[in-house]
């Protein structure tokens, strides 16, 4: 079987989704230009900024691409087959994915660029924001662990097979990207060096630090000569950049950084979309294995919070709500960014996965970062592009995702606790507090190790609940916009299936992941990682359970 025909009929399914689905979803909220949007209302130069929506679109795109649609897809793809996978990732994408993103940016937008749960606060009332902040913070928490991890362990990969390229090189290219991302605000705000020109001179600029990181590259034991783990002190070098971005103004960092990763990210998608449909690759995995993985989890629910970003994501409403709101320029601007973004996620996740269909069966092993720059080196180098090349453009492409995210991240678990707390100007101590758990688990915390005791990395560790908590988020925030349409009188049908099915799925994932921790209470014995995560989604499944019965105890009232 080909791949083109499969990667084609995704594509296109992705974009009859917008054009018509998403234009039925618009006409929910009645969206209108003659409204004033809270970034020309609240404008202030640091968070509230009014953008044009190429930009926005940019980079949005880019803060909500993280780890989560290419490792997921990967996973799922491996444990479950590629047919399930497919599957939920376009549907996933278009029906419920799509809307929650939009929904929950034109909710904030609607409420002076406030977060979702502000709009809980108004509309269900101060319990439940306190809960719904508490589960949150928990799920930033995994947002920042899993991310920087996934990011700094692939910084000290020594090499690839059949390429040159290897960690350090990737480390160099993100540096330079990064700055490269503060010279263009730098030049855009302080010197008016207009959009058409600073893409003219800094996008090549990110395309030559590809080239530039293999011939700079850092040691893949960074720190070791100093008797430091190199995971650990690339892990706490990425936390001090979130901590510095976090506080940066949006034209300094955010907005030119989210541009330039948009427009790689473009560029990664258009190159490895035309090198699948022209390059004549077959499908070699199979399309199904079987309905439990060789690690004992079940397709039913597991497939879903395992893909989790690649279809949907709590996460995203937390990104829009957060961020992206406060640079809306106009109010139909919010169908293109917020709808927009996660078909265009959609599309990576269906690359990402098409890595594994074309590799043999057994073959999809080790790294699935590797694995993903190994399969986008084989599409673009239909086009003549050097193996090496094209597997550090990948892995840059990937680290791209990933800063992209969790700078996005400690913005938005710092504007939390700005709100929670009253600290209107306390940007720098809201920052620190929210990179303190992270710092905790990732710098200072024994690692992991299996029975043979080979060290786990931190995110596999945490990954499935996770995505378990990130899917519930999406359920929860589903059912806030519900709580608030109704306030409005507004028509919810469109919204209620998605709901209930974020819920349903992800509350099973959770309840059984608490099987080992309720086997510890019940028989003691050493505290193993699985009792932990079984401990959190207890914690998890208590918080959505208290909330999902306030907002329908108020609903009930509407």
């Amino acid at each position: 079987m080909l791949l083109a025909p499969l990667v084609l009929g995704a594509f296109a399914l992705f974009a009859l989704g917008f054009w018509f689905y998403s234009k039925l979803a618009a006409r929910t909220y009645g969206l209108d230009d003659a409204r004033t949007t809270p970034a020309h209302e609240q404008a202030d130069g640091v968070d509230y900024v009014p953008t044009p929506w190429p930009v926005l679109l940019a980079q949005h795109f880019a803060a909500i691409s993280a780890a989560g649609p290419v490792v997921g897809p990967i996973l799922a793809g491996s444990m479950f087959g590629w047919g399930p996978a497919l599957f939920w990732i376009v549907f996933g994408a278009i029906v419920i994915g799509a809307v929650h993103d939009f929904s929950a940016l034109v909710a904030s937008v609607r409420h002076k660029a406030r977060s979702i749960p502000e709009v809980v606060k108004e509309h269900v009332g101060p319990p439940a924001y306190w809960i719904l902040v508490t589960f949150i913070w928990l799920s930033l928490m995994y947002v920042v662990v899993a991310f920087v991890d996934v990011t700094a362990r692939q910084f000290t990969v020594a090499s690839i097979p059949g390429s040159t390229a290897h960690g350090g090189a990737v480390a160099s290219s993100s540096v330079m990207y990064l700055g490269i991302a503060l010279a263009m605000g730098v030049a855009m705000e302080k010197f008016r060096l207009g959009l058409t020109k600073a893409t003219l001179i800094f996008v090549p600029l990110l395309f030559g630090a590809v080239w530039a990181g293999q011939h700079l590259a850092f040691p893949t034991d960074l720190g070791a000569s100093l008797g430091l783990q190199p995971g650990r002190t690339w892990s706490a070098l990425i936390l001090v950049y979130c901590g510095v971005a976090s506080v940066l103004p949006m034209w300094a960092l955010l907005q030119p950084r989210g541009y330039l990763g948009g427009v790689f990210l473009y560029v990664i998608l258009l190159s490895g979309a035309l090198g699948m449909m022209f390059g004549g690759f077959t499908v070699q995995y199979p399309a199904f294995i079987g309905f439990t993985s060789a690690q004992g989890l079940s397709l039913f629910p597991f497939l879903f919070v395992t893909i989790a970003c690649g279809a949907c994501s709590g996460f995203h409403g937390l990104v829009a709500s957060g961020t992206t709101s406060k640079q809306v320029s106009c109010e139909s601007h919010t169908r293109t960014v917020g709808y927009g973004a996660m078909l265009l996620e959609g599309v990576i996740a269906v690359t990402a996965l098409a890595t594994v269909m074309v590799i043999p069966a057994g073959e999809a092993k080790g790294d699935q970062t590797v694995l993903f720059a190994q399969g986008l080196a084989k599409f673009i180098g239909v086009f003549g592009v050097d193996p090496s090349f094209g597997v550090a453009f990948g892995m840059l492409a990937f680290a791209t995702f990933v800063f992209d995210t969790i700078d996005v991240a400690t913005r938005m678990g710092r504007y939390l606790l700005e709100e929670l707390l009253g600290w209107a100007h306390r940007r720098i101590l809201a920052t620190l507090l929210t990179l303190a758990v992270p710092a905790l688990y990732l710098v200072f915390m024994p690692e992991a190790t299996d029975d043979t005791g080979k060290v786990i990395p931190a995110w596999r560790v945490i990954w499935t609940v996770f995505g378990a908590a990130n899917q519930l988020l999406a359920g929860l925030s589903l059912l806030a916009i519900v709580a608030w349409l109704v306030a409005e009188r507004r028509k919810i049908g469109y919204l209620v299936l998605p709901m209930v099915f974020m819920l349903v799925v992800t509350a099973w994932a959770l309840a059984v992941m608490t099987k080992p921790f309720f086997a510890w209470v019940g028989a003691g014995g050493a505290f193993t990682v699985a009792a932990t995560n079984g401990l959190v989604a207890v914690l998890l499944l208590g918080l959505g359970g208290v909330f999902v019965g306030l907002v329908l105890r108020r609903l009930r009232r509407a």
